[in-house]
């Protein structure tokens, strides 16, 4: 898998609402009104994780909210891998 360039990141951030870019990863956190439905999130994406063979980060924090970060940690920086997990994990967010 290849580096995305600055350009190609930024063109995919432009398809993402409140995602960013720190470092080497994207990321976003998402609030939920409890506990149960933030862990429920969290659970919804593991199907797509495995599905993908490509796994995030998850942190949960004050008991509701998620944060999600995704990096290609083989190629050391961002691919279309984590674009198209996030992307995923966006529709389960909206629903």
């Amino acid at each position: 898998m290849v580096l995305l360039s600055a350009a190609e990141v930024k063109s995919h951030l432009k398809e993402l609402k409140g995602w960013s870019v720190t470092g080497k990863s994207v990321w976003k956190k998402f609030k939920f009104k409890n506990f149960v439905q933030a862990v429920d999130f969290v659970n919804r994406i593991v199907p797509i994780a495995e599905e993908l063979q490509h796994h995030p980060d998850v942190t949960i924090e004050n008991y509701n909210e998620v944060i999600i970060s995704s990096t290609t940690h083989d190629e050391g920086g961002l691919t279309v891998w984590d674009f198209q997990l996030v992307h995923k994990i966006e529709q389960l967010a909206v629903k």
